[in-house]
């Protein structure tokens, strides 16, 4: 039976990746700031008992690692770590009033990743050097993270900085038997893009996003772009000269700013 700690669970991705966990007989630790939202997702999954759940802000390093190390006594060991917690905000660094936004962002999408991870660390190479072949680190990111997208600059700065945190973490943890996951997904459909008043391609439902993830974590992918056609617009994007892009990108939407939607 895996044990798997999950931010962000409440919503969207996170409660997909639960359902999906669930169903399959994981025991889960449900992480994400409502906790009334966490008791309602909590019993509606099979053996409601087995699960834990804790109404947490991942910004509060010191809850969060309390978090990990209860969920460790309870279960007596954790398989699968995923930092799925994410805000998107749409900003613009010439208003002196987004700064904060931007901290905010950076706060829950990338330092908090690194919070989720660092309590499971040591007690994940042990299971690994015990003969332990499941043990994973998880980070959800986004193809925000391939290239810089005009009016979300916090996001993509974060997407893309959890891209390369994931990087440098899976070569530091090369030989440990720990492996390091990276899921960057395109569009998917939660209420993070439903918000969006432009044109999604390849739009995911969320319950399918999740079954494939489960599937690359079992497998140790190291990296995963889905859907998979999200996967070849980003490969083109990296090869995109910077003179193309900006010509074809200038022009693109933008998401809404803190108190701009209409």
């Amino acid at each position: 039976m895996k044990r798997v700690f999950l931010t962000g669970a409440s919503s969207g991705i996170g409660a997909a990746l639960a359902q999906q966990y669930a169903q399959q007989g994981a025991q889960l630790a449900l992480v994400a700031r409502r906790a009334d939202v966490l008791e309602q997702l909590r019993t509606s999954l099979p053996e409601p008992q087995r699960h834990r759940i804790y109404a947490l802000d991942v910004t509060d390093h010191v809850a969060l690692a309390a978090a990990a190390a209860d969920f460790i006594a309870f279960t007596g060991g954790v398989d699968v770590v995923i930092a799925n917690a994410g805000i998107s905000q749409g900003t613009l660094t010439e208003y002196a009033e987004d700064l904060p936004v931007f901290e905010r962002i950076v706060e829950t999408n990338l330092l908090a990743t690194v919070a989720t991870f660092a309590p499971f660390v040591a007690h994940l190479r042990a299971r690994a050097a015990e003969g332990n072949s499941d043990c994973r680190l998880v980070g959800i990111a986004s193809v925000a993270g391939i290239r810089g997208l005009p009016g979300a600059s916090a996001y993509s700065a974060s997407k893309a900085a959890v891209i390369s945190y994931c990087e440098s973490l899976r070569v530091e943890l090369h030989s440990s038997g720990v492996k390091v996951v990276t899921i960057v997904p395109g569009y998917i459909d939660t209420p993070m893009t439903q918000v969006n008043a432009y044109r999604m391609p390849f739009l995911m439902p969320a319950h399918k996003f999740a079954a494939a993830v489960v599937d690359c974590i079992a497998a140790g992918r190291s990296y995963r772009v889905i859907p998979w056609q999200m996967g070849v617009v980003a490969k083109l994007l990296r090869l995109l000269p910077n003179r193309l892009y900006d010509f074809a990108f200038s022009r693109a939407p933008h998401k809404a700013r803190a108190g701009s939607e209409k």
